[in-house]
């Protein structure tokens, strides 16, 4: 069975898929209605998976799946597999409860507008007019402080007219406090009816949340997964074990589990997987129609792991990613204060959570512990070129200041699937600005997210194009996880992503052909010495 996080498809995937086109085709020109809603929602974007297995007579079988809900069916139709739990039925005991707590949201809302929305509005209304008095009095008794203000500046008092008024701001300050008194005692039933009203509100919302939880808690202990060994675990189960604790939304309902799933009910062992993605991109994300991507890593990762268990899976789960070893770095210039290393494609540039060598690690290994050496920035994985690691506390503080306050100038080169006099909208330079935030269900992909993300800037010139591929620089602003990546490949980008992209390309989650970018110069000056340092390097591709 092939690894589904880290795969190129076979013909017979292919071939599967293409199928699959044809029979999307057909829907389209059927005119049914329930075609035409389910072809719509098609094309607004989905992730469509095939799956081959071998029947008990050892026939292979080709099986297909959308991920999610889809169309008036929800997760059913026909040739399509369907849901792991069907939990949508109108009759089962998730839709009856489900009915249940739309019905307390309805009462909630009713008792907030009826209930809520009137005691308030006699509250206000009585507070309105029954303390119109004790307005009026309060500044009556402002005023009468001012005059006697005035008159004790004056000077022209005796003792006589002193202790009346002394007499006279006593008597208000009781009136007033007693009117104070007099409009709470008048406004408490109505408050008391409030406060009543909204612990009973507190009450009924919290019923509704308990229940929500408790339903919650009931889908996730019946959607039970399948392994190849006749297994069966919950989804609750299978994410205790996990940092999440608990399953995220929609997990379980991703393609892959929903294929694998049918296969073992089926009685079939599954051989080949495949997901591609169908219609426009969503959310942000980058996705490329008919292209193929690994399985998501935030929800199907632990689902995976064991509904793969008892099958001989290559490359195994736990690998890395990489199938060869990098090349190792080369140190172009060193000082006292900070050193340039030219990084391999392949290498980390900084330990991670797998035992692969980084450049960091290389050098505190050729430098020694005393140099206490830190790389101050980062190049991801795929990515080769120039890089500055410090030497010491105080030059890494430096350098790192440097980079934040863009007094550091880079340059990268890359080559784009795609070319650029062909893109609509896409001039030979200009600049990109789109906000990246992380896909926290999918790391380590970024998406674009104009709303919360975080400034992403990238100033870009065409210089070239050749076979269909455009050869770019790009000037990065800011320095955000794989920015050059997605402003490439985003539709709201540059729309051609980086040629041997595993992520963002046309090439899903293997690809024999390297990340076509490179980190080819870096200037900048460096405040402890005061020199201007510049240095390049030859794009390998």
């Amino acid at each position: 069975m092939n690894n589904p996080f880290q795969y190129t498809p076979s013909p017979a995937c292919d071939e599967a898929f293409r199928s699959l086109i044809a029979l999307i085709d057909s829907l389209r020109k059927s005119h049914r209605r329930e075609d035409d809603n389910f072809c719509r929602e098609l094309e607004a974007g989905k992730m469509l998976g095939v799956l081959i297995a071998e029947d008990e007579a050892g026939e292979r079988r080709s099986l297909y799946a959308f991920s999610g809900q889809l169309g008036d069916g929800g997760f059913r139709f026909p040739g399509f597999v369907g849901p792991v739990l069907d939990y949508l039925r109108p009759d089962g005991y998730f839709k009856t409860q489900e009915v249940d707590i739309s019905r307390q949201n309805l009462e909630i809302a009713r008792f907030e507008r009826e209930v809520i929305g009137v005691l308030r509005a006699a509250l206000e209304e009585k507070r309105e007019t029954l303390g119109a008095d004790y307005n009026i009095y309060k500044e009556y008794c402002r005023e009468s402080k001012l005059r006697r203000d005035e008159l004790r500046k004056s000077g022209a008092m005796n003792d006589a007219v002193q202790a009346e008024l002394i007499r006279q701001s006593q008597y208000e300050k009781a009136e007033l406090n007693r009117k104070k008194k007099a409009l709470a005692a008048a406004l408490a039933p109505y408050e008391r009816r409030l406060d009543e009203a909204v612990d009973r509100l507190e009450e009924m919302k919290e019923r509704r949340r308990s229940d929500s939880e408790r339903l919650q808690q009931w889908l996730f202990a019946n959607f039970r997964l399948l392994n190849a060994r006749g297994e069966s675990r919950s989804l609750s189960e299978i994410f205790a074990e996990t940092a999440l604790k608990v399953p995220p939304s929609g997990a379980g309902e991703c393609c892959a589990p929903k294929l694998l799933q049918e296969a073992y009910v089926r009685g079939w062992r599954p051989v080949e997987i495949a997901e591609y993605w169908y219609g426009c991109p969503k959310g942000g994300e980058v996705r490329i129609h008919g292209e193929y991507y690994p399985a998501c890593r935030g929800k199907c990762l632990p689902v995976l792991e064991w509904m793969l268990g008892g099958l001989e899976v290559c490359p195994p789960l736990k690998e890395s990613v990489l199938s060869a070893e990098p090349l190792e770095p080369r140190v172009v210039f060193e000082n006292r204060w900070f050193c340039i290393v030219e990084k391999p494609s392949g290498m980390l540039s900084v330990p991670g959570k797998r035992s692969a060598p980084s450049v960091e690690q290389w050098l505190a290994a050729k430098y020694g512990a005393g140099r206490e050496v830190r790389m101050a920035h980062r190049l991801d994985q795929d990515t080769s070129g120039l890089m500055v690691a410090t030497f010491g506390s105080q030059a890494y503080r430096v350098m790192q200041s440097l980079f934040a306050t863009r007094g550091v100038a880079k340059t990268y080169v890359a080559v784009l699937d795609g070319d650029y006099r062909q893109q609509d909208g896409v001039a030979s330079s200009g600049r990109i600005d789109l906000a990246l935030t992380p896909d926290w269900l999918d790391r380590p992909r970024q998406r674009v997210d104009t709303g919360v993300g975080k400034e992403a800037v990238t100033d870009y010139e065409f210089v070239g194009v050749e076979r269909g591929r455009s050869r770019v620089i790009f000037h990065p602003l800011t320095g955000r996880t794989h920015q050059l990546r997605v402003h490439s490949a985003s539709a709201l980008g540059l729309g051609m992503p980086i040629v041997g992209d595993r992520l963002y390309g046309r090439l899903g989650g293997d690809s024999s052909e390297r990340l076509n970018l490179h980190a080819a110069r870096i200037e900048f000056t460096f405040p402890l010495d005061g020199e201007q340092y510049v240095f390049e390097s030859i794009v390998p591709f």
